[in-house]
């Protein structure tokens, strides 16, 4: 009955690296989670509609429960994509955590602040995807409210 549930939630991996993407993408379908792949931000701004909603000022339907986002990525970084998510009055609201092979406090700290949900090393471990779970009730419990 909890793995029919988890299979609703929708989750967006945003990573450039082909092996971590793979990775990432197995270990959230094993968990029993809808998810989509991308390659890079700009790939994920275009897939959550940000570009449309910013030209037409409009609010744009939410197609994803959370996303999970590798940090060092060419052109824009994770930590931009979150910035943009947290900056869109309709996507603020939807978690973002943040994955790097890089343990850099300040980075972390930095991430933690502007409001990601977590931020898990690689390479993330099934433990980690559990710990994706409260905060996916947690952003059901918002949309519900």
């Amino acid at each position: 009955m909890v793995m029919a549930a988890e299979s609703h939630f929708h989750i967006l991996a945003v990573d450039d690296n082909v092996i971590d993407r793979k990775w990432i993408e197995k270990l959230l379908k094993t968990s029993s989670f809808q998810v989509t792949v991308v390659d890079s931000v700009s790939k994920a701004i275009e897939f959550l509609g940000l570009q449309e909603a910013e030209q037409k000022n409009h609010h744009q339907e939410v197609k994803v429960n959370l996303i999970i986002t590798d940090y060092s990525m060419p052109g824009m970084t994770g930590y931009d994509l979150l910035r943009k998510i947290k900056e869109s009055t309709s996507l603020k609201d939807i978690p973002v955590v943040i994955m790097s092979s890089e343990n850099i406090p300040s980075r972390i700290n930095r991430c933690l602040e502007e409001g990601a949900k977590d931020f898990f090393l690689k390479p993330v471990q099934i433990s980690d995807v559990n710990k994706l779970r409260p905060h996916l009730l947690e952003w059901r419990t918002l949309v519900e409210v």
